[in-house]
């Protein structure tokens, strides 16, 4: 039975991997390490929390005696724990570099020491920067422009001089943006949609233009698993959904979706150094045999229909810190 570590295993794309494991594999064991900061939510793991072949261990990547012990017991690291908003990144940049560089080399050092089978870097197509034209495949030069990538930029490389230096078996991947269930309500389809829901206006950056690549959660879990599976040990890893389209466009379709009028578009100061196009080109990772299944629509679909049905998940975290922390955000642009 191979024993797993997932890192940041409480948020988002984490628990929805955790998900994902025990569901594909009966002769898996998950260890979930998480600090619990503001994304990190245990209700996301609600309906899997009493599995047996499922611990959580509250504690942070950055402490390097727990993470020591912790890895002893470990086959396979996959770390997706990170400070992992840009808006957020541009106001502290402080916490991201701890957790996003120091917390990585924790990890790799431990992974070394233990002699890990495989560890998983969960890195992000905004390594790259911004393409005008075209998309970048994993040779390209990265050319990170928030904090929040350049930290997630020196975690991957970091873990790529693992491989080379001390042939730790390392993989990275770097995914697109992704949409689906139980994602924090700070981000842009589950704020529109949560907003919406409740007849608040939705903020949209600049002139709404920005082009994102969108990929169901499901199957970038799905992906990552393919990677493990028929990788190459030292390669990264593109993997997108090959959904590209405007923040605009997404706004108008959620709106329509859920029957809300067009003015509760609000158009807001454009975010510093906000990156106008993500785009991946995803052919490394096809030619192994992989790619999405979900279709777009019909995802986005499901998932504003999961925020319509769980309220309970999300109601209570836009109140309190959340709020307080739009406000001022979105009065003062930073």
């Amino acid at each position: 039975m191979k024993h797993v570590l997932v890192t940041g295993g409480a948020g988002f794309i984490g628990s929805n991997y955790i998900r994902y494991l025990l569901h594909k594999y009966q002769d898996v064991r998950v260890t979930n390490l998480d600090k619990l900061t503001y994304a990190g939510n245990l209700d996301n793991l609600r309906d899997i929390e009493n599995d047996p072949r499922y611990r959580f261990i509250k504690g942070d990547i950055c402490d390097e005696t727990a993470v020591n012990q912790i890895m002893s017991e470990m086959d396979v690291v996959v770390n997706f724990a990170a400070e992992s908003h840009v808006d957020r990144s541009i106001g502290k940049p402080d916490d991201f570099i701890r957790t996003d560089i120091f917390g990585a080399y924790v990890l790799l050092e431990a992974a070394r020491n233990n002699k890990i089978e495989r560890f998983i870097q969960i890195s992000t197509d905004e390594v790259y920067g911004s393409i005008d034209k075209g998309s970048f495949k994993e040779i390209d030069p990265l050319m990170p422009s928030s904090p929040y990538s350049a930290s997630k930029a020196g975690a991957d490389r970091l873990a790529f001089s693992y491989f080379v230096t001390y042939h730790l078996p390392v993989l990275i991947t770097r995914c697109s943006n992704n949409f689906g269930p139980y994602h924090y309500p700070e981000k842009l389809i589950p704020l529109f949609v949560t907003n919406a829901l409740g007849n608040q206006p939705l903020p949209i950056y600049g002139d709404g233009k920005n082009v994102r690549d969108w990929i169901y959660v499901e199957d970038h879990c799905e992906a990552i698993d393919f990677v493990y599976q028929h990788g190459k040990i030292g390669e990264v890893y593109n993997i997108g959904g090959g959904n590209e389209h405007p923040n605009l466009n997404i706004t108008e379709y959620i709106l329509k979706k859920l029957e809300k009028p067009k003015t509760l578009m609000s158009f807001v100061t454009d975010r510093k150094g906000h990156d106008r196009r993500y785009s991946l080109d995803c052919s490394k990772l096809r030619k192994l045999g992989w790619k999405p299944k979900h279709n777009f629509e019909q995802a986005l679909d499901k998932t504003i229909q999961w925020y319509i049905e769980n309220r309970w998940w999300w109601e209570k975290l836009k109140n309190g810190e959340y709020l307080e922390y739009y406000r001022k955000q979105y009065q003062e642009i930073l």
